[in-house]
């Protein structure tokens, strides 16, 4: 009881810290988060052995035609930009919201989004994890009703800090299984927006394995299901960042396959919207995810299947 007790005080402290480090970074403007990340990102490739081993395989796998050099230039910029993004999280959930939104610099493509609502359909929008995406979160829930799946963080108190800052606008979050879909679901048949991460790998049986830069990840198929239920139209959403100066927002055209009743096909055209974003700016992905964790040996339970990882 004692230990569980500690246990419990020791994670309390360290959200009140985690807590007390964002309300602070929140006051800060975005060009000196930016030199901060800018003197922390070398840091980090050089000491985050893991960080740095998982950005260096998947940018290996992905750009097999760059030069060494070139790749490892690249995952310097990419893990500058990730920390740039924990450095701004406070910003975008507590800072305040006139001064958020004038960080939005543009918004390209919000018609795509009034279009499909003026025809009475909802909106998919596929938010990879590119440049900040809470700063997307806040713009879609301060301008549109908002709906989003939401998964609490490993530390338990930091829950209300974070849903509450995710929430401010108006967005509403629901739970990552049957009930939030079905919540999912009922906000598309409102005519109203969704977010849906489209490079998280989910759990088994919940995916299929598609291309993705040509090798095969495994892929979320809610998606399609989703459309077929209610015919709501699919766009890819990012916030660019704009070094030390803001964000600009993008909202691009899905790839028809996302549309397909087929899980593989439509799969295969959610990898290809991710791929389309990135290339706005390959530096400003999260390259540190494992996204090729799962393969088609291990599902076919291959004996071997562990020679066929890359991590």
């Amino acid at each position: 009881m004692k230990q569980h007790t500690d246990e419990t005080r020791g994670f309390f402290s360290q959200a009140n810290a985690i807590s007390w480090l964002w309300r602070v970074l929140s006051r800060w403007p975005l060009s000196r988060l930016w030199r901060i990340s800018s003197s922390l990102g070398p840091l980090v490739y050089r000491f985050s052995k893991r960080e740095r081993k998982v950005t260096d395989i998947n940018l290996n796998a992905v750009y097999p035609t760059l030069s060494v050099q070139e790749r490892k230039l690249l995952a310097h910029d990419s893990l500058r930009h990730s920390t740039a993004t924990m450095l701004e999280l406070g910003y975008a959930w507590m800072a305040e919201p006139n001064q958020v939104e004038a960080s939005i610099l543009a918004v390209h493509g919000r018609e795509k989004l009034d279009n499909a609502r003026a025809e009475g359909r909802g909106v998919i929008v596929l938010a990879p994890h590119f440049g900040n995406w809470e700063v997307l979160n806040f713009w879609l829930s301060s301008h549109f009703p908002f709906t989003a799946m939401y998964e609490p963080p490993k530390i338990k108190a930091l829950d209300p800090v974070i849903r509450h800052g995710r929430e401010r606008m108006g967005a509403s979050l629901v739970p990552t299984n049957p009930r939030g879909v079905a919540a999912l679901l009922k906000a598309l048949k409102r005519s109203e927006a969704i977010g849906i991460l489209p490079d998280q790998e989910p759990d088994w049986g919940s995916g299929a394995f598609a291309p993705f830069f040509g090798r095969d990840a495994y892929t979320a198929t809610l998606l399609p299901k989703l459309v077929a239920r209610t015919q709501a139209r699919v766009v890819t959403g990012v916030a660019l960042r704009i070094p030390g100066k803001g964000f600009q927002i993008h909202f691009l055209d899905a790839d028809e396959r996302v549309y397909s009743n087929d899980d593989v096909v439509s799969a295969t055209g959610v990898n290809a919207c991710v791929e389309t974003a990135i290339a706005l700016d390959p530096k400003q992905y999260q390259w540190e995810y494992k996204r090729y964790r799962k393969v088609v040996q291990e599902q076919q339970k291959l004996p071997d299947f562990n020679d066929y990882r890359l991590y």
